[in-house]
């Protein structure tokens, strides 16, 4: 399967595994169904009311079109709703376990979901979906129009995120960052904090790995009564946490 390469705001490279073609076909479909069912529904309820309603018996054609335009309101902005409050998943996607992202390491926007949602009309609302499933094969990345110009793409949950980068390490899933405040450093900072501590402790050099630790506090703005090879070993464990959960 193909993948696609994010950097994230902590320069950080992190591999995921595209979306398939198939993937994003079902749940479109699955998408598309239940918008279908919603629209069904709300005609079979509005036709209800127009029977018995001598109100709306007496409106003219024009004010009852409207009004089941307002009722189909979630129908035509489902998927721009639902991926804004589910972070780029809707309920097909869901299902599929897949979900939209930002290519540049950032969370997507609204505003970036509303460049999606509009694109739609281009990418699957014309000739039956034809120009979104060439832009996704011909994609280096997977993108329908929408996607390319939003800066967004698609991806499978399904398989765990790979961490490409040497100065990361694998920390359990309940790890309790304490500073916060490591962010400040940089990629380039860490991986000197790491082979410095490294290389010190193995040779018992207890005083670079005080200076090493001072310095460090100065750089993050903290002063902490942790013991310094336990405060350095914190402060890398903390740094993995924050930049895999970014």
């Amino acid at each position: 399967m193909s993948e696609i390469q994010i950097n994230t705001t902590q320069n950080v490279n992190i591999n995921f595994t595209l979306a398939s073609v198939g993937e994003r076909i079902v749940a479109h479909l699955i998408d598309l169904l239940i918008k279908i069912a919603y629209a069904g529904i709300v005609l079979w309820i509005f036709s209800e009311i127009m029977d018995r309603s001598r109100v709306l018996q007496n409106l003219d054609w024009w004010s009852k079109i409207s009004i089941y335009v307002l009722l189909l309101f979630p129908f035509i902005f489902y998927t721009l709703v639902l991926e804004s409050l589910f972070e780029g998943q809707t309920l097909g996607k869901k299902v599929m376990k897949i979900r939209v992202v930002k290519i540049d390491g950032y969370q997507a926007s609204f505003i970036d979901y509303i460049i999606r949602w509009f694109f739609r009309i281009v990418d699957l609302n014309m000739i039956w979906g034809f120009i979104a499933l060439i832009s996704i094969i011909i994609s280096e990345k997977g993108q329908r129009l929408g996607g390319m110009t939003s800066g967004t793409s698609v991806i499978s949950l399904k398989n765990k995120i790979r961490i490409s980068h040497t100065i990361l390490e694998e920390i359990g899933d309940n790890y309790k960052p304490q500073y916060p405040s490591v962010i400040k450093l940089s990629d380039n900072d860490m991986r000197i904090i790491k082979e410095t501590f490294t290389t010190a402790r193995k040779a018992k050099d207890h005083d670079t790995l005080l200076k090493l630790r001072k310095k460090v506090e100065e750089v993050i703005g903290i002063t902490s009564t942790t013991d310094t090879t336990t405060f350095l070993n914190i402060i890398i464990r903390d740094y993995n946490y924050y930049t895999q959960n970014m």
